[in-house]
């Protein structure tokens, strides 16, 4: 998910650097898809605007724990879906309510923390020129923050939509292993959500 949101934001013009816990792993990634450099988590993410953490749940405390004194005023885009293996198709939220509530007791209280891209196939992202027939629910308390992440999403070539208060990243987090059912009883290949009827929600690229 990390290197397909990447691709998507570089082709939108963006300056993007790859983080990871191995920084040769990350120049490697950020040399195959024009990026402007990569290097170790902690590093990567001082001084940027938006810092956007893409990793399974098992590593999402690891890893907030490794930028959190690093992002200063940044917007923090946690992209976690606490799915528990085997059973993905199975709802699991954790016992805080959601993995946008385990990332705000892991961030400083002052981080500006977004969730997003719950329920986008990171195979069908990873191709930049797809379209996806999927909508990008945003969610977090601070509404500036929010509303920068639903821009990020049509610079990739997405439709960004509000999804209101942190809170809310439950339902989409939930509704991740709802798809994964949904793609194995059906067929498809990247199942999706779009909401119809929004007057003044963004066009549909």
């Amino acid at each position: 998910m990390g290197k397909a949101i990447a691709r998507r934001l570089v082709k939108g013009g963006h300056d993007v650097n790859i983080g990871s816990r191995d920084a040769a792993r990350a120049a490697a990634c950020a040399q195959e898809i024009g990026a402007a450099g990569g290097g170790e988590n902690a590093a990567v993410a001082a001084g940027q605007e938006v810092v956007i953490v893409a990793v399974p749940h098992a590593s999402q405390a690891a890893t907030l724990a490794e930028i959190r004194d690093r992002v200063g005023s940044a917007v923090v885009v946690d992209t976690t879906v606490p799915l528990v293996p085997p059973k993905v198709m199975r709802v699991q939220l954790p016992a805080e309510g959601s993995a946008a509530m385990q990332a705000r007791a892991a961030l400083n209280p002052d981080t500006r923390l977004v969730t997003a891209f719950h329920n986008v196939a990171a195979h069908r992202l990873d191709h930049a020129d797809d379209v996806i027939e999927c909508d990008v629910l945003c969610f977090s308390d601070d509404v500036e923050g929010r509303n920068l992440v639903v821009g990020l999403c049509g610079d990739m070539g997405l439709r960004g939509l509000s999804g209101g208060a942190l809170a809310n990243s439950a339902a989409a987090e939930a509704l991740t292993s709802i798809l994964i059912y949904m793609n194995k009883t059906y067929g498809a290949d990247g199942a999706g959500i779009r909401f119809t009827g929004l007057v003044s929600a963004p066009p549909i690229p």
